[in-house]
């Protein structure tokens, strides 16, 4: 295949990543998951865990081939800048929308979450695109990486006179006690913080290197062996780092980046195999529908689900459905992940007829 065809992959990669965002976020009771479905505990990585860092390197990828034809189409980088930071400010400004709604308490709000997060991550990435080789990038992202281990693994926690690694007690929540504005997650520490956003961006790097490779005017059969060694490598390394710095996503460790990073590039040169070269795509159009408008329907996603929980004559809409299906004979956890699908179909209508009307939002 031609490397100047849309990547119809990609855009498959970026909607399964949104659909398992919506699943995963979204169960009938949190008291009833499959354990598949849910993060980690703490140290460790579950299939969950995935989804967030995958969507990031699917930002990293869309960067390098985006912005690479912007550049050949001598697009002026001023003008690019410009929009970069238009839709890093819309970005963000969506995620805080999402964290007022529907009460809208201003002396409330959470600044940090997941849209802020690929907000920054997103332009510091594109601006690391435009400004720097992809060596530097390389350089960065090793940088980041070794100095955020060193941080975590070798600086005694204050008060302490040790390193602490646990949720809360770590020098990144510690430092985001002092720069993180608003509400915290977690009370006195955030998932999303100011701190662990830094080993996020290596993520979204690690995506536009890939995207690099996908790049090279070579056959598309030798840069998949290259993408499947890299993806493995890395997953390997990752591997070999957590047993000293364990796999965190909620402190986003450099071992967990390496792991994610391995296999999100092996995901992504699978897709290509499957989808663009083979050319199976049959069964691709539900992700692709979600991929076209991702950033809408994580927030249309946001929305309903207060709509959901209002109550109705004593339950909340999800509560008669559980109620029902329970009383039907399926199982508690059945019925919560038969609710998470049947929200995503919900969710799936209006993102399917914007697609139909051929509207995307670029967001």
């Amino acid at each position: 295949m031609n490397i100047q065809e849309r990547l119809i992959s990609l855009d498959f990669l970026r909607g399964a990543t949104i659909i398992g965002m919506i699943i995963v976020n979204d169960p009938g009771s949190w008291a009833h998951v499959y354990k598949p479905l849910l993060h980690a505990q703490w140290n460790g990585a579950t299939v969950t865990d995935l989804i967030f860092p995958f969507f990031l390197f699917v930002v990293g990828v869309s960067i390098s081939l985006a912005y690479t034809k912007r550049l050949q189409k001598n697009e002026a980088k001023r003008s690019l800048v410009k929009k970069i930071l238009q839709r890093t400010l819309v970005i963000m400004l969506l995620g805080w929308f999402l964290a007022l709604f529907p009460k809208f308490e201003i002396s409330n709000i959470r600044l940090v979450g997941v849209l802020p997060r690929i907000s920054i991550v997103f332009m510091v990435c594109a601006l690391l695109f435009l400004y720097t080789s992809w060596k530097q990038q390389l350089k960065i992202a090793v940088g980041i990486l070794l100095l955020y281990y060193l941080l975590l693994m070798f600086v005694p926690l204050p008060g302490y006179g040790r390193v602490v690694l646990e949720p809360g007690l770590n020098m990144a929540a510690w430092i985001d006690q002092w720069i993180v504005p608003g509400r915290m997650y977690r009370g006195t520490w955030d998932p999303e913080g100011f701190v662990s956003t830094l080993p996020a961006i290596v993520t979204g790097i690690s995506g536009m290197l890939v995207g690099r490779i996908w790049l090279v005017p070579q056959a598309a059969y030798r840069k998949l062996v290259y993408l499947f060694v890299v993806g493995f490598l890395l997953y390997i390394a990752g591997l070999v780092w957590s047993w000293h710095f364990p796999l965190n996503k909620n402190l986003w460790t450099s071992s967990y980046v390496l792991y994610t990073s391995g296999l999100a590039t092996m995901s992504f040169a699978t897709s290509i195999y499957v989808v663009d070269v083979i050319g199976i795509r049959a069964w691709t159009k539900p992700a692709l529908i979600f991929g076209a408008n991702a950033i809408f329907a994580f927030v249309l996603h946001g929305v309903l689900f207060r709509v959901f929980v209002l109550d109705i004559a004593g339950k909340s809409t999800i509560g008669w459905f559980m109620h029902v299906l329970t009383s039907l004979g399926f199982s508690m956890k059945l019925a919560s992940f038969s609710w998470a699908l049947f929200y995503t179909f919900l969710c799936f209508l209006p993102v399917w007829y914007l697609y139909d009307k051929k509207i995307f939002l670029k967001i």
